[in-house]
């Protein structure tokens, strides 16, 4: 089962946040193997980061898995990221020109994922265009924001 995430490049992580989640995982993974798909660019990525990290220490089949927007050898994040998930995997968006390579890249995690957690509580940015695109799609997701959200 593949879960990724989106949220916000600017969220402030809380224990709330966090239990919530946890909890949100272990409910729809329901024993499942999982394979975390992350975009790794900003703050409530790095939250989902962590939170997969402590749903794969008591889960040791999980995978945390880097899906990266370039294959450019100046991109400082492959470097760490051999060191930080599990695999690193670059989808076939080669012919996406790099402005658009993130927006590309999050359409393929979305395409790809069984399940989607998302943090979103703006009508703008990334992380609602990629809320816009799961929910156009039918994919299965829930949004963690904790406000009165509604998709427009």
């Amino acid at each position: 089962m593949i879960i990724t995430f989106f949220g916000h490049s600017s969220y402030c992580e809380n224990t709330e946040d966090e239990q919530r989640l946890l909890n949100h995982i272990e409910k729809v993974a329901d024993g499942n193997q999982i394979d975390f798909y992350i975009g790794w660019y900003g703050d409530f990525d790095n939250f989902a980061l962590k939170c997969a990290k402590k749903y794969k220490e008591k889960h040791a089949d999980a995978k945390i898995i880097f899906i990266t927007p370039y294959i450019d050898k100046n991109y400082a994040r492959l470097d760490n990221a051999l060191r930080i998930f599990d695999e690193t995997i670059y989808p076939k968006i080669e012919n996406t020109p790099k402005r658009f390579a993130i927006s590309k890249r999050n359409e393929w995690m979305i395409d790809k994922a069984d399940y989607i957690f998302f943090y979103v509580f703006l009508h703008f940015g990334g992380a609602y265009n990629a809320l816009r695109y799961a929910h156009k799609n039918n994919k299965p997701y829930v949004n963690l924001y904790k406000g009165n959200y509604e998709l427009y």
